[in-house]
């Protein structure tokens, strides 16, 4: 497989949200995945993950979820912002990824099948979208608040997607540190029972000495034998349910 990719912002949708692409640029077919980016907003950090899955052979997507509240700021400017203002409602989420997989979709290299991924609140996301959008496989990594809410020191008002769970229409990967807080290892076996109750597939791993933002290779929580891991089981899960 060619590694060659072409990455770019582009607009999305008739709203013409922001968002960063990357995609192979060999001959073919590909898989699409929605990337979600975490609290601290639309930064480095995320575009760098949606060219290692073009690298891998996936049209990625990253759409801007603070484009409308913060369009021209920078990324720590606009996480501030968002955050104070208690974060993205859940349905304004729900539409943007939403509007992302269709955009997949519509590539003349598209093979149809389209997973979602998040990272921190784009982990709780990434599961709140796998119950109510059209995506065939979704990961979420240490995503907190599924099933309680915030303290109530923090100025988010994500609220639990419990009542949600029912709805899961695909398969789960949860990759979780034991060493998070949020989510913590208890809200993370619960998770998995819920999900269990339901009839839905998760498969979940937590790593011994991780915390949370283990995958962020820019941060001094980045365990490196935890990522290498991760992203094994990431595309292995996705290979599964993407490229059959």
């Amino acid at each position: 497989m060619s590694d060659a990719i072409i990455a770019e912002t582009v607009h999305i949708g008739a709203e013409r949200i922001q968002a960063y692409s990357a995609r192979p640029l060999g001959p073919g077919t590909y898989p699409g995945v929605v990337v979600i980016h975490h609290l601290p907003g639309y930064d480095e950090a995320t575009k760098e993950m949606v060219r290692r899955f073009a690298v891998h052979g996936y049209s990625a997507l990253c759409p801007n979820l603070y484009w409308r509240e913060a369009p021209n700021a920078a990324p720590d400017d606009a996480a501030a912002f968002v955050r104070a203002q208690g974060g993205i409602p859940d349905e304004q989420i729900i539409r943007d990824v939403t509007t992302a997989a269709e955009a997949l979709r519509a590539l003349d290299t598209a093979s149809g099948r389209v997973g979602v991924i998040g990272h921190c609140s784009g982990g709780r996301q990434a599961l709140l979208v796998s119950t109510a959008a059209p995506v065939d496989a979704a990961v979420d990594c240490y995503g907190a608040f599924a099933l309680e809410p915030p303290p109530s020191t923090s100025t988010l008002r994500a609220r639990p997607i419990r009542d949600r769970l029912p709805d899961v229409r695909c398969p789960v990967l949860g990759l979780f540190g034991d060493d998070d807080q949020f989510p913590a290892p208890a809200e993370v076996a619960e998770l998995a029972a819920e999900l269990d109750k339901h009839g839905k597939s998760f498969e979940h791993h937590s790593y011994e000495g991780a915390g949370h933002a283990f995958f962020s290779v820019d941060r001094p929580s980045y365990r490196p034998a935890a990522a290498v891991d991760g992203w094994r089981r990431i595309f292995t899960f996705f290979g599964r349910h993407l490229e059959a």
